[in-house]
């Protein structure tokens, strides 16, 4: 393991530091990466988060490239759909009522990407797929849940950490992937580099 290896995280999410933290791994560096994350056409969904994953290590990459020695990107999406449609971040409170609506009483999937490169520029990915179910929602739940605005900035329309864990009756894969970073595949991959883990 080489301890002197930086992490640098390609993400402002909290949910993601909290896990990264919960596992003992606190980033040298925060940077968030600002991209554009539209949809593609023909875009799946699984596909569209390893690409976003991709892009945001890279674009991490290209600011730090001159000064990347002894340095890891860390960089991940996530992406919840129904079927092959794409559940996006509401932007407004109307969408974020269509977007719990359309999940109700449905099975959907979570795919969360997880990205590092090295120093050389080298590649290391993951794509992690979680089955979701919620239960038939009342419109009552629903626009009370609006009200609490826990959908704001969350893939989906909900945080399974968050007031809509109580609308999930089952979860078939991983819990730390739906919450925004797959725990198992992060730790597995950043060993793999030659990160040490538990150097903080």
């Amino acid at each position: 393991m080489n301890s002197k290896l930086k992490l640098i995280l390609a993400s402002k999410s909290e949910r993601r530091i909290q896990i990264l933290g919960d596992l003992g791994i606190v980033p040298d560096i925060v940077l968030p990466a600002n991209i554009d994350e539209t949809i593609n056409k023909g875009e799946t969904p699984s596909s569209l988060s390893v690409r976003l994953a991709n892009e945001k290590a890279t674009h991490i990459y290209q600011l730090r490239k001159n000064n990347m020695e002894d340095s890891l990107i860390l960089s991940a999406d996530t992406v919840v759909a129904v079927g092959r449609r794409v559940i996006e971040k509401p932007s407004s409170a109307s969408e974020a009522y269509k977007a719990i609506k359309l999940l109700s009483g449905k099975n959907h999937k979570v795919y969360t990407c997880v990205c590092i490169i090295n120093a050389k520029g080298n590649y290391y990915k993951k794509l992690v797929e979680t089955r979701v179910k919620f239960k038939h929602l009342s419109e009552e739940e629903i626009k009370y849940y609006i009200k609490t605005n826990d959908w704001v900035d969350k893939a989906g329309g909900y945080a399974i950490q968050g007031k809509a864990q109580s609308f999930i009756i089952k979860i078939s894969g991983s819990y730390s992937s739906v919450v925004g970073l797959p725990a198992y595949e992060t730790i597995h991959l950043l060993r793999g580099l030659g990160y040490d883990v538990h150097k903080n």
